[in-house]
């Protein structure tokens, strides 16, 4: 029970920090438009794919967060969700991925 409540910590933190601090103004504009906004999009999900691959120790799992962190955000970008929503997909991915690994 400890180990998913700190995968758990561990998962939401990292999602937080990469999502926040880790993104700056800088990538929050650029990911929305300019030449290379799709570059952007990838290296700010990558992040994120990143964060989770260390916290899991899958790379499988990091890899499926990088996909799925690009499809939400660029969702998002694209007027398709809101912000809210963006956020509890994004936990929806987190919770996902302890049901992969607790499975």
């Amino acid at each position: 029970m400890e180990a998913a409540l700190t995968l758990t910590l561990m998962l939401l933190a990292v999602h937080w920090v990469a999502d926040y601090p880790l993104q700056g103004d800088f990538l929050a504009q650029a990911k929305q438009k300019g030449p290379l906004r799709v570059y952007h999009l990838v290296a700010h999900a990558g992040i994120h794919g990143g964060g989770v691959a260390l916290v899991t120790g899958s790379v499988w799992l990091g890899l499926a967060e990088w996909v799925a962190h690009t499809i939400i955000d660029e969702l998002k970008v694209r007027g398709w969700t809101s912000f809210a929503l963006d956020q509890v997909l994004h936990i929806i991915c987190k919770a996902v991925w302890l049901a992969i690994l607790f499975a």
